[in-house]
C-alpha cells in the first residue's frame, strides 16, 4: 500500500482549509516581497510548492542539500527542478568547513553528543539557511500543527521574528491534518518521494532519518536517540528556546543502540 492508500483522508473543512492557504499565499507573495518558500522536499512542502505554481505566484523556492540526503530525496529534487514554473535554488553548505568538522569529530559525530549532532545540523543546514534566507522579507515552510507537540501552537503567520530578524514566517499547512496533505496530493497527483511509501513521514539527512513504526509519532524516527525535547535541527527553533551553553537532554542507550544499528546498515560507524 501507497501513502496515498494509508493517509489520504480529507477532513471535514479541508475546502475552508485549502481557501485560507491560497489566500494566504497570494497574501505572501503580493505584500511580502521578496518572500520565498524552504522545502525539505516533504510531503508538505510538494503540496505548497505545487500551489504556488499552480496560482502563478511570483514566488521562489530554495532547497538545503546537506550533503547526506537520501538518494530518493536528490531524485526527487532534480524531478521537482525540471518541472516547477517557480524557481527551485539549491543551497549547499560550505565544503570546507564539512570537510573540517569530519576530519575533527568523524562521520559518526551526531549519534554521540546532541552538542555534535547541532554542530553537523548548523554547517550543513543553518548556515546554508541563512544564505537563503538574506535579503527575504518573508519565508514560508511546511510546519503544521499536528507534526510534534513542539509545533503545536504554530500559527499560520508567524511574527515573532520580525523584529530581529525583519522577517515573517508563513506557515499556510498550520491547521492541515496528515490526512489533508495526502488528500491534496492524491487529487492533484502532486509527485512525492517514495520513502513515504516506506513509512518515513518526516524525511532529512540519511543518517538521522529512520522508518517509524504503527503507533509512533510523526516525528519519531527523527533523531530517534535523542529525547523528544531536543528534537529540532535548529531552523525553527527560536533563540530564547534553549539558552546559550544549555545542554539538551540525553536519549537513553537503546536508542543509541538503534542508531548504531541503523547507521552500521548503511556504511557509518557509530561509537558510544
Amino acid at each position: 500500500m501507497s501513502a496515498i492508500d494509508i493517509h489520504a483522508r480529507a477532513s471535514k473543512d479541508f475546502d475552508v482549509k485549502l481557501a485560507e492557504t491560497k489566500a494566504l499565499l497570494r497574501r505572501a507573495a503580493s505584500a511580502y516581497a521578496p518572500v520565498t518558500q524552504a522545502s525539505s522536499l516533504g510531503a508538505e512542502d510538494v503540496v505548497i510548492t505545487h500551489l504556488i505554481n499552480s496560482l502563478a505566484l511570483d514566488i521562489p523556492v530554495f532547497v538545503l542539500d546537506t550533503g547526506m540526503l537520501h538518494p530518493q530525496t536528490l531524485e526527487l529534487l532534480a524531478q521537482t527542478r525540471a518541472s516547477s514554473r517557480a524557481p527551485v535554488t539549491v543551497y549547499r553548505p560550505v565544503a570546507e568547513q564539512v570537510v573540517q568538522f569530519v576530519a575533527r569529530e568523524g562521520q559518526d559525530a551526531m549519534y554521540r553528543s546532541i552538542a555534535l549532532r547541532k554542530a553537523c545540523c548548523h554547517i550543513r543546514k543553518i548556515e546554508p539557511l541563512a544564505r537563503a534566507l538574506d535579503g527575504q522579507r518573508a519565508w514560508i515552510t511546511g510546519l503544521r500543527k499536528e507534526q510534534s507537540q513542539a509545533r503545536a501552537e504554530v500559527p499560520l503567520i508567524d511574527t515573532s521574528e520580525e523584529g530581529q530578524t525583519g522577517r515573517v514566517k508563513f506557515n499556510p499547512l498550520a491547521a492541515w491534518t496528515w490526512g489533508d496533505v495526502w488528500h491534496y496530493i492524491q487529487q492533484h497527483q502532486v509527485a512525492y518521494n517514495p520513502l513515504h511509501d516506506q513509512f518515513f513521514p518526516s524525511i532529512g539527512c540519511a543518517p538521522c532519518t529512520r522508518a517509524i513504526s504503527l503507533g509512533e509519532d510523526f516525528r519519531a524516527g527523527r533523531w530517534w536517540w535523542e529525547s523528544e525535547s531536543a528534537k529540532e535541527c535548529g531552523l525553527h527553533v527560536k533563540p530564547h528556546s534553549l539558552a546559550e551553553g544549555q545542554a539538551a537532554p540525553q536519549g537513553d542507550a537503546s536508542a543509541l543502540a538503534s542508531a548504531q544499528a541503523h547507521a552500521a546498515a548503511g556504511g557509518v560507524k557509530v561509537t558510544q
